[in-house]
């Protein structure tokens, strides 16, 4: 029977108790699997897709927005650090706007972050087509893709347990080849600073400062977000973390730690060595080409290149993790269909990873249809979405913090409302640089097009679907009932 509270936009329906028992996770995740996860989700950044940010700004300019964009992820870590501890759900981020704006904001959330997880697999598969290209000439990418998302989804349907150990092999074999890289680079002497500087400026810039001037600096920031995208998705496996107050504080505090270093070191070497910043900046494999650099064109650079490609998967496997479990969240909920969040045997859900594995494929296929940079574009419309995500992650963490400072809290961002603050701005900033290229900014418009048609389906169908049982919604409802108890006449039923 349909529970109909008397005021908000949203209808619950209750369930049995055979429902939840049909979408249950199982519990696998210590902090150091978990920071495999989120390093592993990023990982591929320093693979391939910064590199594109060269050519819209320099060396200097991508320098300076990669310098803008880690301050940005610093922030969202600890917000995100702190939240997670105090409401841990399948839902991640969708979870805290829920709590925080009610069924409409925790929607938005969950959609822009299907957005940037699905489009995101889009990108780094079509990176391994270009590695793999690069070693197997002839064989259409296609088949590239097909194979990966074949492989990799079957994996994550197989078991938790499977992905996350998977998830940290790989990872840490990806951090390997880039130590390596870096090694080779330095110690063979085929790094030259002077390769940072060959980008043809645009008229009356310098060549060894900002070639593109400071909109290019304003350009590059979707390119300098690929470094560190994708951090965020920890609080997805809250539901599957032994220790959740403990372990994902730690493991996504010490994963941007890991990733910006990593990225200070692949800007740097990787845009100095072979064709320089000219050549890297337009590189389908950036990394493969900086291997040939060092190590010349034989077998070992086909080997290396090949090992390579663990940064590429590792990432690809680690956000087919992520896009499953919001999609399994907003399912579990009726946001979206609920036979998508059934889960089987495994105890994974092995329907929402099939689907984002299809939408995946043809968004890559599409994009391939209307664009001659796939890999750039895709990139930007991903980016898009999780610049939305990340902008309501700070205003709810303001939000929280004004509005419900009893709620508690195991762990404290150190750097509070000022950082959330800091943090909105520079997100609000990237989200206006995702149309900056003209070249992408069909793609983005594209890209808010589903997000408003999303938005109508909630508002027009799926609100009236809600279920009152799952996670997110009842804890959301139990925190409005209280406070309801302790100030009836100044609640926001809509929450």
């Amino acid at each position: 029977m349909a529970n109909k509270p008397p005021k908000g936009i949203a209808r619950y329906e209750n369930v049995g108790d055979e429902y939840l028992q049909k979408r249950q996770l199982r519990r696998s995740a210590g902090w150091v699997l978990l920071w495999a996860l989120g390093v592993g989700a990023v990982i591929s950044g320093d693979f391939f897709g910064w590199n594109f940010g060269l050519a819209a700004g320099g060396f200097w300019g991508l320098a300076i927005a990669t310098f803008l964009m880690a301050i940005m992820y610093l922030c969202l870590v600890f917000c995100i650090a702190e939240l997670s501890a105090a409401l841990p759900h399948a839902g991640g981020s969708y979870a805290f706007t829920r709590y925080a704006f009610g069924p409409l904001g925790g929607y938005l959330n969950g959609i822009t972050d299907l957005i940037e997880y699905i489009l995101a697999t889009s990108v780094v598969v079509v990176g391994i087509g270009g590695y793999l290209q690069t070693l197997i000439p002839g064989i259409p990418l296609l088949f590239w893709w097909l194979l990966a998302y074949a492989v990799f989804v079957a994996i994550n349907i197989r078991g938790v347990e499977l992905t996350l150990k998977v998830a940290l092999v790989i990872t840490l074999l990806a951090v390997a080849m880039l130590v390596l890289f870096y090694v080779g680079a330095i110690g063979s002497g085929a790094f030259d600073p002077a390769l940072l500087f060959n980008l043809e400026p645009d008229p009356g810039q310098s060549a060894t400062w900002l070639p593109r001037g400071w909109f290019g600096v304003f350009a590059a920031l979707p390119f300098a977000i690929w470094f560190y995208l994708a951090i965020e998705q920890l609080p997805l496996a809250a539901e599957e973390t032994h220790n959740v107050a403990r372990d994902i504080p730690r493991a996504i505090v010490w994963g941007i730690v890991t990733l910006l270093i990593l990225s200070l070191f692949t800007l740097v070497l990787n845009s100095g060595v072979g064709g320089g910043v000219a050549a890297i900046g337009e590189s389908a494999a950036p990394l493969s080409d900086g291997f040939q650099a060092v190590f010349g064109s034989g077998v070992t650079t086909v080997v290396l290149t090949l090992i390579a490609l663990t940064g590429l998967i590792a990432s690809f496997h680690t956000v087919i993790y992520a896009y499953g479990r919001v999609l399994f969240a907003l399912s579990r909920a009726g946001y979206i269909p609920r036979w998508i969040s059934v889960t089987g045997r495994f105890h994974t859900p092995a329907r929402a990873l099939i689907l984002g594995a299809v939408i995946g494929i043809l968004c890559a296929l599409l994009i391939d249809r209307f664009s001659s940079t796939l890999g750039a574009a895709l990139l930007n419309m991903s980016v898009f979405g999780a610049v939305i995500t990340y902008t309501l992650i700070f205003f709810t963490y303001i939000k929280l913090r004004l509005a419900r400072p009893d709620l508690h809290r195991p762990y404290k961002s150190p750097v509070g409302l000022t950082g959330a603050i800091v943090g909105a701005m520079l997100s609000i900033l990237a989200l206006f640089a995702c149309f900056s290229i003209p070249d992408y900014r069909p793609g983005v418009w594209g890209t808010l097009i589903f997000l408003i048609v999303a938005v109508l389906y909630f508002l027009l169908y799926s609100r009236h679907k809600l279920v009152a049982q799952a996670p997110e919604e009842e804890d959301a409802l139990l925190g409005r009932a209280l406070r309801e108890i302790d100030h009836p006449h100044g609640i926001d039923l809509q929450r």
